[in-house]
């Protein structure tokens, strides 16, 4: 053969890893309402950006009569590509050869996608679709040859770990996913799966139904209803090119490693802006509540906020934001549920969102109206204080930068998780702060006193008002517990002038090196 016969190879072999699976396996994948993976790397990378790696790798199949082998591709595909301009690599299995359950070239190169983020320092994107592994191997049901992997090779998920703490991952469910393709998914910052045609599952409904004798559909098993509830899954996407374009929001908030600062945007926003609305968003009447998402969207710079994990640990809202083009991270508590109460779930969401702030170099601000932890039987048999504790320890640890505005409630154990090590404080005139909220607090205090008194009910209203007297921010802030006590609609100003004040510091936290975390209870 001639260099120009192999040339030609070379060449034939390209053109056949781009047919994948073949006309007719694009076809099914088509049916489905799904995009193939070389579809989805174009519509998600900047056009033209993509640079493959390993286009040839996969199988060549010889051919008795002399003619060109056959060649099946591998069928992960990976590579380097741009998204707003900013180098990452992006991965993910090809569903049109062998639904995605990895071949012995397919494997190597999903196990290799770490790697290579990690040594050119850049953000990981992966776009799942596929099984794990095949009971007849990676190699199929006619392979022969070494079984298992060396035990001189490295951890398979050491890297894995690593890329967590270095720079920012996103991933994508976008058909089914199960076994180690689920388990990469859930190993990212940010995840997304498509309302119509994605389910994540550890093992698919054949497996449980032999195992448990369960018979459920892949929708009833790891559907959106299930996973975004679970939190295994931060959002929903209407469709793929929804899934691509909030995996491509998520990533322009961050740096493209933890050695560098997260990019501060243009904004046209006047950091001036005050908002009129805000200064009565919240009721005087205590016992009704309002849209704490319409508040931080009045305040940070418009359109910026990017919520994440919306349904799981629901009195707890986090996401990304931007202030006069600074990102920053945005908690708080949304009092529609249980009063934005910290439940288990809500705690396990809170402290994720901290550390990845941590890691990432992201100011926080918290706007806080927060009851306390979830009571009650439910609660105590979630084992609530544990999470909660964990999630009030990774607050007092924090590094970053920390803003928190008392909106309204702050209140026990569970408030602490609102506010950094050295937070400033801010509050409004809706604040109420103290060991209990109000009523709670009367109950218990006074409750021998109310049962003894001749009207009861007069008796607990005149001593909830006279403790609400007591929790007012003007006696907090006459003893110097907040930095200051403000007009709602000054939040955006101040925030922005106190994000200037701490500028040295935050150009200071990539110079101390990766962020390491003490152990939680």
């Amino acid at each position: 053969m001639s260099w120009q016969e192999r040339i030609d190879e070379i060449q034939r072999r390209r053109e056949l890893a781009a047919e994948q699976g073949g006309a007719e396996a694009v076809g099914r994948q088509h049916a489905k309402g799904r995009l193939t993976l070389r579809e989805r790397i174009g519509r998600l990378l900047d056009e033209g950006s993509f640079a493959e790696l390993g286009r040839t790798a996969g199988v060549s199949e010889p051919v008795e009569d002399g003619g060109k082998p056959g060649f099946t591709p591998a069928n992960f595909i990976l590579g380097f590509g741009r998204v707003e301009g900013r180098t990452c690599v992006v991965g993910g299995e090809d569903f049109t050869v062998r639904g995605g359950s990895p071949t012995p070239a397919g494997l190597r190169k999903s196990v290799y996608a770490e790697d290579v983020a990690l040594r050119y320092r850049v953000p990981l994107i992966r776009l799942h679709e596929g099984g794990g592994g095949s009971v007849t191997g990676s190699g199929g049901k006619g392979a022969s040859g070494p079984v298992g992997s060396s035990v001189g090779e490295p951890h398979r998920f050491l890297s894995v770990a690593q890329t967590l703490g270095t720079v920012p991952v996103a991933a994508a469910a976008l058909g089914p996913v199960a076994g180690l393709p689920a388990a990469r998914l859930v190993a990212s910052h940010f995840s997304v799966m498509t309302k119509e045609t994605a389910q994540v599952l550890i093992a698919g409904p054949a497996v449980v139904e032999r195992a448990l004798g369960v018979s459920v559909t892949k929708e009833e098993l790891g559907g959106p209803q299930v996973h975004l509830k679970s939190g295994a899954v931060d959002n929903l996407a209407d469709d793929e090119d929804d899934a691509f374009r909030q995996i491509r929001r998520f990533l322009s908030y961050l740096p493209p490693n933890v050695d560098h600062l997260p990019p501060v945007a243009d904004c046209d926003d006047p950091v001036d802006r005050c908002e009129d609305a805000l200064a009565d968003i919240v009721p005087t009447d205590r016992r009704r509540a309002y849209d704490q998402r319409k508040l931080i969207e009045m305040v940070v710079d418009r359109g910026s906020f990017f919520e994440t994990g919306r349904q799981y640990g629901p009195g707890q809202i986090v996401g990304l934001a931007r202030l006069n083009g600074q990102p920053v991270g945005v908690f708080g508590n949304d009092c529609r549920f249980y009063a934005g109460a910290m439940t288990a779930d809500g705690a396990r969401k809170a402290r994720r969102f901290m550390e990845f702030c941590e890691t990432f170099h992201l100011p926080v601000v918290a706007f806080v109206d927060e009851p306390g932890f979830m009571i009650g039987p439910d609660s105590e048999k979630a084992g609530t204080i544990r999470p909660g504790t964990a999630a009030v320890l990774a607050a007092a640890s924090c590094e970053v930068p920390w803003c928190s505005v008392v909106i309204k409630k702050s209140f026990g154990v569970a408030a602490a998780a609102h506010y950094g090590n050295h937070a400033h404080v801010l509050a409004w005139p809706s604040a109420e702060s103290g060991p209990l909220p109000v009523e709670g607090g009367v109950a218990v205090a006074f409750g021998r006193e109310i049962a003894a008194a001749a009207d009861p009910e007069a008796l607990r209203a005149d001593l909830e008002r006279k403790m609400a007297e007591r929790q007012s921010p003007f006696s907090r802030a006459e003893s110097f517990a907040y930095h200051d006590l403000i007009d709602p609609r000054e939040t955006r100003p101040r925030l922005c002038q106190w994000l200037e004040l701490n500028r040295h510091r935050i150009e200071a936290l990539p110079k101390a090196g990766p962020r390491r975390f003490y152990t939680r209870p």
